[in-house]
């Protein structure tokens, strides 16, 4: 199979997105896993490649479809010159990380890459939303129900809300939306993530059993359940991560964000990533924010930055797999059990 082409912004110019980009591709491995494609500026990157004293090589190019293989591309996207004041956000850095952004964003809906890996930036003050998703659905044109997924090796939370005060949470959780949020993680684990029979947990909002379990989890598990989706709970959060339940399923079902977080910064430590799923193309981020308080140093940890680059490369090849082999189905010549007796086994459906 022909390389995937991985765009990769660059993110704010005064945090660590340079310096994890080059560290990782550094390591010459990583190039024979994808054909990266970096959207960003020159001399924004020979400035953080002197700084943080690397010897990586990248090769210039003005446009995403003069990408080489086995070389670290960078495509031209900003033409003005950038203050560098690393560890600092400034309008500078800011409006930088919106272009290169938008740039791979662009690239992205014309299929001129296969995924897209959004380094660090400030959505509000260089998006002019909270909501980084709902930017890149809006300049691609399209509409969705995006479902945010936190994933490692071992582990993946899925936010059934996000980017809400603790106070609202409970007014937005109803059955509706939560079998919603189960049949597009259903989906994801077997589309993205190769799950013939995906097992996720449900965890409950409150401690104790209350209004919003009876009148809208457990329905919806119920439901869900009927819809022959493996779905189970609700767990009280504080116990199903505390005992270490979450290795007996393939994914988790947070219902805001701290309850879906702050486990998963425990368990994933420096590795995490952060998956939109439910939309037509992949975009995965590194878990890390912009860290300036270690821009420059030479300290930064790539290995969340590399788990970005192989989920989305996964997740692509797992994409393609499984839309392949469900593109012409079999018709049915079995009856389930749980189907009408009278039903003949013979019975094409």
């Amino acid at each position: 199979m022909e390389k995937q082409k991985i765009g990769i912004t660059h993110g704010d110019t005064n945090g660590v997105g340079y310096e994890v980009i080059l560290k990782a591709f550094e390591d010459p491995t990583m190039l024979e896993l994808c054909t990266p494609i970096v959207y960003g500026n020159s001399k924004i990157a020979a400035y953080h490649r002197k700084a943080m004293e690397l010897t990586t090589n990248y090769r210039t190019i003005q446009r995403a479809d003069e990408a080489m293989h086995d070389k670290l591309n960078l495509v031209e996207c900003i033409n003005e010159e950038v203050k560098i004041d690393l560890g600092q956000e400034t309008p500078e850095s800011i409006l930088s990380a919106k272009k290169s952004l938008d740039a791979g964003i662009e690239d992205l809906a014309k299929g001129k890459i296969d995924a897209l890996v959004v380094n660090p930036l400030n959505p509000e003050k260089s998006l002019g939303t909270n909501s980084q998703t709902e930017y890149i659905l809006s300049k691609m044109g399209r509409e969705g129900t995006p479902l945010t997924i936190l994933l490692n090796d071992d582990l993946r939370i899925a936010l059934a809300t996000t980017h809400l005060p603790i106070s609202e949470v409970a007014g937005k959780i109803t059955k509706e939306l939560i079998l919603e949020r189960i049949r597009q993680l259903n989906m994801s684990l077997k589309r993205d993530f190769k799950f013939t029979q995906p097992r996720i947990a449900v965890l409950a909002l409150n401690p104790q059993p209350n209004e919003e379990e009876e009148n809208a989890i457990k329905p919806a598990l119920e439901d869900a359940n009927t819809e022959r989706i493996n779905a189970y709970g609700p767990f009280n959060a504080g116990e199903f991560f505390g005992e270490g339940a979450y290795r007996y399923y393939d994914a988790v079902l947070a219902m805001y964000d701290e309850q879906g977080k702050t486990p998963f910064k425990v368990v994933s430590k420096d590795e995490g990533v952060i998956y939109v799923a439910n939309l037509p193309y992949i975009c995965t981020c590194p878990s890390q924010n912009s860290q300036y308080d270690i821009a420059g140093k030479g300290v930064a940890e790539v290995l969340s930055f590399n788990h970005a680059i192989f989920s989305a490369i996964d997740i692509h090849r797992n994409r393609a797999f499984y839309d392949q082999s469900h593109e012409n189905p079999l018709p049915k010549l079995y009856q389930d059990k749980r189907e009408d007796p009278k039903k003949s086994i013979f019975n094409v459906e």
